[in-house]
């Protein structure tokens, strides 16, 4: 049986897709499986073993959809369900099914603070989307493989070779502590901690460092995704936001410390099957969720799901 599974983007979401990927593989004897996503996220797939060819979506859709046609697949498992997918999938022509995107309660849920949402993970509906295949949930939560294998002190100075990481950005502004609260939080801690972003996050990352002392490494900006993965697999415990790198952290069954501004774990996407996690989010604000993804900068201006976030507690926890 020849399946494609779609999932377009993001580096968390496709994370989350992982588990569906291993059952289906292992499930389904003689089953090659196909992965349609964007060109900037073929990194979280290329090392996965259980996918035999990787497809990346092409501009117009007319080259994806002439591509994915001459495979001939048997079914399509869309765990992305938009209006694109939903066009590529009517174009092969083939048995498909699709997760459950929840719209109506998501909206329920940030507009009226009314919350419908079931008390089921975003993985769990996903697989959900392969169940018409005889497919089950195997219990083994979430993979990552890295490209390489490293050592820390390729990486780290040696002050910094056991150490806490702070994974400090977020697609969105929202999502993300404001700097003060990092530098207080980093003040804290009385440990080594690497501080992992991206490029964007380099300034940023400067000044907290600069701001929260020797202890602190700038790692913003330094490392590939493969090699960020890497420094969170290694690291004693992860202190993140609603991001990429906490599902990353997640698949490796880090100690995981997540802070949570505009959006909430009942949209379903926080730390799946992690043994030891710890949330933090700052209860009762009529507020909260704002979004189910996240804004620019606070709608209200305050922003009070983060700079009310306790500083103390989140750096107890390490």
């Amino acid at each position: 049986m020849k399946i494609l599974i779609i999932r377009f983007s993001s580096i968390g979401d496709i994370v989350l897709t992982t588990p569906v990927i291993r059952c289906v593989k292992q499930q389904l004897p003689d089953c090659e499986l196909h992965f349609l996503s964007k060109p900037n996220f073929k990194a979280v797939l290329s090392s996965n073993p259980y996918i035999d060819k990787i497809h990346l979506l092409q501009k117009p859709l007319a080259k994806t959809v002439e591509e994915l046609k001459a495979e001939k697949f048997d079914y399509v498992i869309d765990l992305h369900n938009n209006l694109r997918t939903s066009l590529l999938k009517f174009k092969l022509g083939v048995r498909s099914s699709a997760f459950n995107k929840l719209n109506i309660e998501k909206w329920l849920l940030v507009n009226f603070k009314i919350n419908k949402m079931p008390n089921k993970h975003i993985v769990d509906r996903y697989l959900e989307a392969a169940a018409p295949l005889g497919v089950t949930n195997d219990g083994k939560g979430l993979d990552y493989f890295l490209e390489k294998e490293r050592n820390v002190q390729e990486l780290l100075p040696a002050s910094h070779l056991n150490y806490v990481a702070f994974v400090t950005g977020a697609q969105h502004a929202t999502k993300r502590l404001p700097l003060h609260k990092i530098v207080e939080i980093c003040r804290l801690i009385n440990k080594p901690v690497v501080l992992l972003g991206g490029k964007d996050e380099m300034d940023q990352g400067a000044e907290i460092a600069r701001e929260s002392g020797a202890h602190v490494f700038n790692g913003c900006g330094r490392f590939s995704l493969d090699e960020s993965a890497f420094l969170v697999r290694e690291a004693e415990s992860v202190i993140t936001h609603d991001t990429g790198l906490m599902h990353i952290a997640a698949a490796f069954n880090k100690r995981i410390i997540s802070v949570w501004g505009n959006t909430v774990p009942e949209l379903g996407m926080y730390p799946y099957k992690t043994e030891d996690q710890k949330i933090f989010e700052v209860k009762g604000l009529k507020c909260r969720p704002c979004s189910k993804i996240g804004y620019k900068k606070c709608p209200l201006g305050h922003f009070k799901c983060m700079n009310e976030q306790n500083s103390k507690g989140i750096a107890d926890c390490i």
